[in-house]
């Protein structure tokens, strides 16, 4: 089956939260978030490395929506459910239909970390690719120096499959950097 004929509900909910596919009137909030969390976001993400218009998020969200639609990549946008605020990005990336598996890739907004949100989050988002998508695999790849996102991997039980050596510059491009590969696979 052509991955673009794939049906899924393209939103859920956990506890706390509400997870679904990105919408072009998320601009705001995203790019809000965005700026309050530069800082933070700066040191593992490309896309921080410059500060991010209206113009850049509209358009990012907008190719979002459009992959997402094409089934290439799933972007989904991580809300509170009691305030509807919108706390983080997260989704399933590097997608192969083939083999059914997926990465798991996730920022939040720094005023609402700490309170395992993210960890919630990801937890749903690996349910979902199980449970809707019949994954077979999914993993998440981070920075070895990046501690709170190799946490939410541990704390989930993601299985450390190995270290890539020497993998990717850091965001700023002055050094090569180790990368972690965590992964849960089905169970037979």
């Amino acid at each position: 089956m052509e991955p673009i004929l794939i049906d899924f509900p393209e939103e859920f909910e956990t506890e706390n939260l509400i997870i679904r596919a990105p919408k072009a009137d998320d601009v705001k909030a995203v790019n809000e978030a965005i700026k309050a969390s530069i800082n933070e976001l700066k040191p593992w993400l490309p896309f921080a490395q410059q500060e991010q218009s209206m113009e850049d998020t509209e358009i990012n969200i907008r190719t979002a929506v459009v992959k997402f639609l094409e089934r290439e990549d799933l972007r989904l946008h991580v809300f509170l459910k009691k305030t509807g605020q919108f706390i983080m990005s997260s989704g399933l990336h590097r997608i192969d239909w083939d083999v059914r598996k997926f990465e798991i890739g996730y920022w939040a907004d720094s005023r609402y970390t700490g309170k395992g949100y993210v960890t919630e989050a990801v937890k749903g988002i690996t349910d979902f690719a199980f449970r809707e998508l019949d994954a077979n695999r999914i993993e998440i790849r981070c920075d070895t120096l990046n501690e709170k996102s190799a946490a939410v991997a541990i704390r989930l039980s993601y299985e450390l499959e190995g270290i890539l050596k020497k993998d990717h510059f850091s965001t700023d491009r002055t050094e090569l950097r180790d990368t972690y590969v965590f992964a849960k696979v089905r169970e037979a």
